[in-house]
Protein backbone atom coordinates (compact mmCIF):
# COMPACT_ATOMS: atom_id res chain seq x y z
CA UNK A 1 0.00 0.00 0.00
CA UNK A 2 2.36 2.49 1.04
CA UNK A 3 4.23 1.70 -2.69
CA UNK A 4 1.37 2.64 -4.00
CA UNK A 5 0.92 6.01 -2.69
CA UNK A 6 4.45 6.99 -2.80
CA UNK A 7 3.84 6.44 -6.71
CA UNK A 8 1.07 9.71 -6.40
CA UNK A 9 1.99 13.16 -6.58
CA UNK A 10 2.01 14.58 -3.23
CA UNK A 11 0.35 17.67 -5.18
CA UNK A 12 -3.09 15.29 -5.92
CA UNK A 13 -6.06 17.27 -4.62
CA UNK A 14 -8.23 15.70 -2.58
CA UNK A 15 -10.96 14.96 -4.84
CA UNK A 16 -8.39 12.77 -6.84
CA UNK A 17 -7.51 11.10 -3.54
CA UNK A 18 -11.05 10.40 -2.86
CA UNK A 19 -11.46 9.15 -6.87
CA UNK A 20 -8.75 6.33 -6.15
CA UNK A 21 -10.42 5.31 -3.17
CA UNK A 22 -13.48 5.18 -4.33
CA UNK A 23 -12.06 2.98 -7.51
CA UNK A 24 -9.71 0.94 -5.43
CA UNK A 25 -10.40 1.13 -2.36
CA UNK A 26 -12.69 -2.19 -2.40
CA UNK A 27 -9.25 -3.97 -3.53
CA UNK A 28 -7.14 -2.66 -0.96
CA UNK A 29 -9.73 -4.10 1.19
CA UNK A 30 -10.13 -7.09 -0.02
CA UNK A 31 -6.32 -7.53 0.22
CA UNK A 32 -5.56 -6.68 3.84
CA UNK A 33 -8.40 -8.73 4.44
CA UNK A 34 -6.69 -12.03 3.01
CA UNK A 35 -3.26 -11.00 4.72
CA UNK A 36 -5.13 -10.95 8.03
CA UNK A 37 -7.19 -14.13 7.36
CA UNK A 38 -4.01 -16.03 5.98
CA UNK A 39 -2.18 -14.68 8.88
CA UNK A 40 -4.54 -16.11 11.06
CA UNK A 41 -5.27 -19.23 9.11
CA UNK A 42 -1.71 -20.34 9.25
CA UNK A 43 -1.69 -19.31 13.57
CA UNK A 44 -4.51 -22.12 13.60
CA UNK A 45 -2.93 -24.33 11.68
CA UNK A 46 0.16 -24.77 13.93
CA UNK A 47 -1.73 -24.79 17.09
CA UNK A 48 -4.21 -27.30 15.62
CA UNK A 49 -1.29 -29.59 14.21
CA UNK A 50 0.33 -29.22 17.82
CA UNK A 51 -2.84 -30.01 19.42
CA UNK A 52 -2.88 -33.18 18.16
CA UNK A 53 0.80 -33.86 18.14
CA UNK A 54 0.01 -33.56 21.72
CA UNK A 55 -2.85 -35.34 22.04
CA UNK A 56 -1.33 -38.51 19.25
CA UNK A 57 1.40 -38.39 22.39
CA UNK A 58 -0.93 -38.63 25.30
CA UNK A 59 -2.23 -41.19 23.80
CA UNK A 60 0.92 -43.73 23.14
CA UNK A 61 2.63 -42.84 26.71
CA UNK A 62 -1.31 -44.12 28.40
CA UNK A 63 0.00 -47.05 26.15
CA UNK A 64 3.28 -47.79 27.07
CA UNK A 65 2.38 -46.68 30.94
CA UNK A 66 1.08 -50.22 31.08
CA UNK A 67 5.16 -51.39 31.09
CA UNK A 68 4.90 -49.48 34.48
CA UNK A 69 4.74 -52.69 37.13
CA UNK A 70 2.16 -52.13 39.57
CA UNK A 71 4.84 -52.22 42.10
CA UNK A 72 8.22 -52.93 42.98
CA UNK A 73 7.65 -56.69 43.46
CA UNK A 74 5.67 -57.14 40.33
CA UNK A 75 6.62 -57.20 36.56
CA UNK A 76 5.69 -54.74 33.90
CA UNK A 77 2.76 -56.75 32.56
CA UNK A 78 4.02 -56.91 28.09
CA UNK A 79 0.86 -58.55 26.79
CA UNK A 80 -1.16 -55.89 27.94
CA UNK A 81 1.02 -53.18 26.82
CA UNK A 82 1.42 -55.01 23.85
CA UNK A 83 -2.62 -55.14 23.37
CA UNK A 84 -3.18 -51.02 24.62
CA UNK A 85 -0.02 -50.48 22.05
CA UNK A 86 -2.54 -52.33 19.17
CA UNK A 87 -5.90 -51.03 19.93
CA UNK A 88 -4.37 -47.12 19.97
CA UNK A 89 -3.18 -47.69 15.94
CA UNK A 90 -6.37 -46.74 14.48
CA UNK A 91 -6.10 -43.26 16.93
CA UNK A 92 -3.28 -42.38 15.77
CA UNK A 93 -1.01 -41.29 12.79
CA UNK A 94 1.62 -40.26 10.84
CA UNK A 95 5.12 -41.79 12.83
CA UNK A 96 2.96 -42.01 16.13
CA UNK A 97 1.49 -45.03 14.64
CA UNK A 98 5.12 -46.55 13.01
CA UNK A 99 6.35 -46.11 16.76
CA UNK A 100 3.41 -47.81 18.38
CA UNK A 101 3.72 -50.69 15.71
CA UNK A 102 7.62 -50.54 16.61
CA UNK A 103 7.12 -50.71 20.25
CA UNK A 104 3.88 -53.42 20.05
CA UNK A 105 6.49 -55.61 18.17
CA UNK A 106 9.51 -55.19 20.73
CA UNK A 107 6.98 -56.47 22.96
CA UNK A 108 5.60 -59.38 21.13
CA UNK A 109 9.34 -60.57 20.10
CA UNK A 110 10.08 -60.77 23.76
CA UNK A 111 6.98 -62.62 24.81
CA UNK A 112 8.08 -65.41 22.34
CA UNK A 113 5.37 -64.08 19.31
CA UNK A 114 8.23 -63.87 16.90
CA UNK A 115 5.91 -64.11 13.79
CA UNK A 116 3.62 -61.44 15.06
CA UNK A 117 6.48 -58.89 15.65
CA UNK A 118 8.05 -60.23 12.12
CA UNK A 119 4.91 -59.11 10.40
CA UNK A 120 4.59 -55.53 12.43
CA UNK A 121 8.00 -54.97 11.45
CA UNK A 122 7.50 -55.65 7.55
CA UNK A 123 4.13 -53.17 7.67
CA UNK A 124 6.44 -50.28 8.91
CA UNK A 125 9.26 -51.13 6.69
CA UNK A 126 7.05 -51.40 3.57
CA UNK A 127 4.54 -48.31 4.32
CA UNK A 128 5.44 -45.71 1.74
CA UNK A 129 4.72 -42.29 4.25
CA UNK A 130 7.03 -44.07 7.20
CA UNK A 131 9.92 -41.54 8.47
CA UNK A 132 13.06 -43.38 6.23
CA UNK A 133 14.82 -43.60 9.01
CA UNK A 134 11.91 -45.57 10.70
CA UNK A 135 11.49 -47.61 7.90
CA UNK A 136 15.16 -48.85 7.52
CA UNK A 137 15.37 -49.38 11.83
CA UNK A 138 12.12 -51.32 10.85
CA UNK A 139 13.73 -53.50 8.13
CA UNK A 140 16.59 -54.41 9.87
CA UNK A 141 14.79 -55.07 13.42
CA UNK A 142 12.70 -57.77 11.30
CA UNK A 143 15.91 -59.42 9.65
CA UNK A 144 17.29 -59.54 13.18
CA UNK A 145 14.35 -62.10 14.21
CA UNK A 146 14.98 -64.07 11.57
CA UNK A 147 19.00 -64.24 11.45
CA UNK A 148 18.80 -68.26 12.22
CA UNK A 149 15.80 -68.93 10.11
CA UNK A 150 14.95 -66.64 7.07
CA UNK A 151 16.80 -67.08 4.05
CA UNK A 152 19.98 -65.81 4.21
CA UNK A 153 20.66 -64.17 0.51
CA UNK A 154 17.04 -62.70 0.82
CA UNK A 155 18.28 -61.33 3.96
CA UNK A 156 21.30 -60.06 3.09
CA UNK A 157 19.03 -58.35 0.08
CA UNK A 158 16.47 -56.43 2.07
CA UNK A 159 20.15 -54.84 4.44
CA UNK A 160 22.05 -54.09 1.46
CA UNK A 161 20.25 -50.48 1.54
CA UNK A 162 21.09 -49.88 5.25
CA UNK A 163 25.07 -50.54 4.18
CA UNK A 164 25.45 -47.49 2.02
CA UNK A 165 27.29 -44.45 4.11
CA UNK A 166 25.62 -42.37 6.15
CA UNK A 167 22.93 -44.40 7.05
CA UNK A 168 22.19 -44.16 10.97
CA UNK A 169 22.19 -48.62 11.20
CA UNK A 170 25.06 -49.25 8.82
CA UNK A 171 26.97 -50.75 12.00
CA UNK A 172 23.93 -52.85 12.95
CA UNK A 173 23.32 -53.79 9.18
CA UNK A 174 27.20 -54.77 8.83
CA UNK A 175 27.10 -56.87 11.54
CA UNK A 176 23.79 -59.03 10.68
CA UNK A 177 25.24 -59.23 7.18
CA UNK A 178 28.10 -60.64 8.90
CA UNK A 179 26.28 -62.99 10.64
CA UNK A 180 24.35 -64.32 7.34
CA UNK A 181 27.27 -64.47 5.48
CA UNK A 182 29.09 -67.01 7.98
CA UNK A 183 25.25 -69.12 8.47
CA UNK A 184 25.82 -69.53 4.87
CA UNK A 185 29.13 -70.89 5.07
CA UNK A 186 31.24 -67.99 3.35
CA UNK A 187 33.24 -67.42 6.20
CA UNK A 188 35.74 -65.30 4.47
CA UNK A 189 33.29 -62.65 3.82
CA UNK A 190 32.11 -62.76 7.18
CA UNK A 191 35.56 -61.54 8.14
CA UNK A 192 35.63 -59.42 5.84
CA UNK A 193 32.38 -57.62 6.81
CA UNK A 194 33.35 -58.18 10.53
CA UNK A 195 36.75 -56.58 9.83
CA UNK A 196 35.52 -53.97 8.27
CA UNK A 197 33.19 -53.01 11.14
CA UNK A 198 35.81 -53.24 13.73
CA UNK A 199 37.84 -50.13 11.98
CA UNK A 200 34.41 -48.21 11.55
CA UNK A 201 35.16 -45.15 14.21
CA UNK A 202 31.49 -44.01 13.53
CA UNK A 203 30.17 -47.46 15.41
CA UNK A 204 29.50 -48.04 18.24
CA UNK A 205 32.20 -49.32 20.84
CA UNK A 206 30.20 -52.78 21.96
CA UNK A 207 29.90 -53.21 17.93
CA UNK A 208 33.20 -53.03 17.01
CA UNK A 209 34.19 -54.99 20.47
CA UNK A 210 32.36 -57.58 19.32
CA UNK A 211 32.81 -57.31 15.65
CA UNK A 212 37.28 -57.69 16.04
CA UNK A 213 36.61 -61.13 18.57
CA UNK A 214 33.85 -62.47 15.20
CA UNK A 215 36.63 -61.04 12.62
CA UNK A 216 39.60 -62.84 14.36
CA UNK A 217 36.99 -66.08 14.51
CA UNK A 218 35.94 -66.12 11.03
CA UNK A 219 39.21 -65.05 9.73
CA UNK A 220 41.14 -68.16 11.69
CA UNK A 221 38.15 -70.77 9.83
CA UNK A 222 38.65 -69.71 6.24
Amino acid sequence: MSDIFREVDEDLRRDQIMTFWKRYGGFVIAAAVLVVAATAGNVGWKHWRTTRMEERTAVLSEALAKLRPADENSQPDLKAAADALSAVGAKLGDGHADMARLYEAGLRARQGERDQAIALYDQVASTAGTDPMLRDLAALLSVQLQLDTGDAAALRTRLAPLLKAGNAWKASATEASGLLAARAGDNAGAASLFKELSEDSTAPQALRARATELAALYAATK
